[in-house]
């Protein structure tokens, strides 16, 4: 007989289907999976060379910023030339004024700053006033915040511009002229030698070849990036930093009135005491003629400066607002 088959019963044949569907169910999962996994190993190639690319173009940014903030000298440049008659400490002070003079006012200031002209137009008759009287003398320190702040090179050339000027004895007359007609902030006029050229034809006798040499050359440039680090150390809040025998002129709401009265009372033998210390928020100058001694009476109240523009703030009639360019104070 032949051999007797036992056909498989129905439970059998279930089992069967099932371990069949598991084990499919397996590969799929494992399939599903490596896939998965792809995938999450081409985002983390992508994140990896994203972060690799930002890094870069970070640290370009930073070096970048850094070489706007810190001017030509710090970008390797020239040896540092200071202009003719340069004072203070490491000769980093353009004078005005006679060096007998009982007051001294310090300014640090940027060409291209709103505020800074604010201060200027306010101020400049009753310093070039009490400059002709023997009274004041006033110590410029030219800074290249804006360039950092908005970009372009205005501030540094018309600094540089300025120090050729000082050079051919004419520092106060192009100084004037600089601020008289400056451009809007974000125009970079001044970064251009021409413009700076043309208008030392508003000031008599200085537009000779001896100035027109050192502004295309910028012979001064790496002298005026060495006086803006020396205004980054001192942690100013922003331009102008204007002190009266070591009181800050905007802190104090001096107006140009309250400014004759004290150099005055200064002359007189009154009020001639050690400057009192500079609040916390407005350190004091490393004044270019060593540490002034204080004078006259505290200023009297006068209304706040208010209004922006751009990012200078207008000032009001009594004093001036501080201009920090485009980015806000310039702490570093």
């Amino acid at each position: 007989m032949p051999p007797c088959f036992v056909c498989p019963t129905v439970s059998e044949m279930n089992d069967g289907a099932n371990r069949q569907a598991k084990n499919r169910s397996a590969r799929e999962r494992l399939q599903a999976e490596r896939e998965r996994q792809k995938k999450k190993d081409k985002r983390r190639r992508t994140l990896v060379v994203a972060t690799a690319v930002v890094g870069v173009l970070g640290l370009a940014a930073v070096v970048g910023l850094i070489a706007a903030n810190t001017g030509k000298d710090s970008a390797g440049g020239g040896p540092v030339t200071a202009p003719s008659g340069a004072t203070g400490e490491d000769s980093l002070a353009i004078r005005t004024g006679s060096a007998e003079a009982p007051s001294t006012l310090v300014v640090w200031e940027d060409f291209r700053c709103p505020a800074c002209k604010n201060f200027e137009t306010m101020y400049k008759d009753t310093v070039h006033e009490l400059e002709a009287k023997g009274l004041l003398k006033t110590d410029y320190h030219l800074v290249t915040l804006i360039d950092g702040n908005m970009g372009g090179s205005g501030s540094l050339k018309s600094a540089n511009a300025a120090a050729c000027a000082q050079d051919a004895g004419k520092f106060t007359e192009y100084h004037d002229v600089l601020f008289e007609n400056q451009p809007p902030e974000p125009d970079d006029a001044y970064g251009k030698n021409a413009k700076l050229l043309e208008l030392a034809g508003k000031v008599p006798g200085l537009d000779t070849a001896e100035f027109r040499a050192c502004v295309e050359d910028g012979t001064h440039e790496s002298w005026v990036g060495k006086s803006f680090e020396a205004f980054r150390e001192g942690k100013f809040r922003g331009t102008p930093t204007v002190l009266l025998n070591g009181k800050d002129v905007m802190t104090e709401q001096i107006t140009p009135q309250k400014m004759k009265e004290i150099v005055e009372a200064a002359a007189k033998g009154g009020g001639t005491k050690s400057a009192s210390p500079a609040s916390p928020a407005s350190p004091a100058s490393p004044a270019a003629s060593g540490s002034p001694s204080a004078a006259g009476a505290p200023a009297s109240p006068a209304s706040k400066a208010k209004g922006s523009a751009s990012s200078s703030r207008t000032a009001s009639p009594s004093a001036p607002a501080r201009g920090t360019g485009a980015q806000g104070a310039a702490r570093e």
